[in-house]
């Protein structure tokens, strides 16, 4: 699937915040890749109901400003803002767990530069166990997988990209990915042994392998 893994993982920057919303601590996950094709292309892919499938999960609903969209066995919200072919943002709900998305597009050099920050109340257990490559791995998958549609121009196979991470080249990526969001937890102020055991924590449990990371 992917020729050389951990470098693919490193076309993402990442960066942790610490924020407050409603009075509510929370973190934010901001993971950012550039990617070569136009912004108009880009905005399609990440916002049309035809496309987002061929790289990441059928949705259903009304994506516009004010709609609900729901994510195939996933999460599920309300778009709160849209404003093509810029940036649109989100709620990302999954269960009773609510979090906010925000997705932004930026034209650059050869490309345009994705932007994608998912801010979450802070659960201190979680936190300490996973740390931000809890949920900011899942969007490395993400983003990994936008980027083979892009190159190629087809669809993804669910059943491949579903089982990446237990594969050997999907190790080596998830462990890179990991611990870059361990080293941006660290940048923003956490303790750098909990950040550098919660990244070997969260490739765990993304490959099934214990000794991953």
């Amino acid at each position: 699937m992917l020729t050389d893994p951990a470098a693919t993982a490193g076309l993402v920057v990442r960066e942790v915040r610490s924020a407050e919303r409603d009075g509510v601590p929370t973190r934010v996950a901001v993971a950012r890749r550039t990617y070569r094709t136009d912004r108009a292309d880009l905005w399609d892919a990440v916002t049309s109901a035809e496309r987002i499938p061929r790289w990441f999960l059928p949705v259903t609903g009304e994506l516009r400003e004010g709609g609900r969209y729901q994510l195939e066995g996933n999460a599920g919200g309300t778009v709160q803002e849209c404003r093509a072919p810029e940036s649109f943002a989100a709620t990302w709900e999954f269960g009773e767990m609510v979090s906010w998305l925000t997705v932004t597009l930026t034209e650059a050099d050869g490309g345009t530069v994705l932007e994608l920050a998912h801010e979450a109340p802070v659960d201190p257990q979680m936190w300490t166990q996973f740390g931000p490559g809890a949920v900011g791995v899942g969007w490395d998958l993400g983003l990994m997988a936008l980027g083979l549609h892009l190159e190629s121009g087809a669809p993804v196979d669910p059943a491949t990209g579903l089982a990446f991470p237990t594969t050997p080249e999907g190790a080596v990526f998830v462990g890179a990915a990991a611990a870059g969001w361990g080293d941006a937890a660290v940048a923003d102020g956490d303790d750098e042994a909990q950040a550098r055991a919660a990244a070997r924590a969260t490739a765990a449990f993304y490959t099934g392998t214990p000794e991953a990371g």
